[in-house]
């Protein structure tokens, strides 16, 4: 018969050797959704005459988020042409200078 130490880490051991068959649910008692507030984000709109002041992380995000699509735009429009018309193109181009023919029409 096995010693009850022997027992008691066998019982440790096993449930973490075992996958888990454990339904994780959610048994809390209130409300399980934000009751509307009739307001946009949860803020209540300001008296007038008044401004909203910005959240820290809020700049950095314009700044960020429309900086990167400049980016994008000067970077995809001076990107260079390497579809494979474009390459023939030139290639035939070459070519035909090599053989000594015309490359340019009238």
């Amino acid at each position: 018969m096995p010693s009850t130490s022997m027992l008691r880490g066998l019982q440790l051991r096993a449930p973490r050797s075992l996958p888990s068959f454990r339904r994780y649910a959610s048994h809390s008692h209130g409300p399980h959704f934000n009751q509307p507030s009739g307001y946009i984000f949860g803020e209540k709109p300001l008296p007038p005459g008044q401004k909203r002041k910005r959240e820290d992380w809020e700049l950095l995000w314009y700044i960020g988020m429309f900086g990167s699509m400049a980016f994008a735009a000067v970077f995809l429009y001076y990107k260079p042409d390497t579809s494979l018309q474009t390459w023939a193109y030139n290639e035939a181009k070459v070519r035909m200078e090599a053989r000594g023919e015309k490359t340019d029409y009238p």
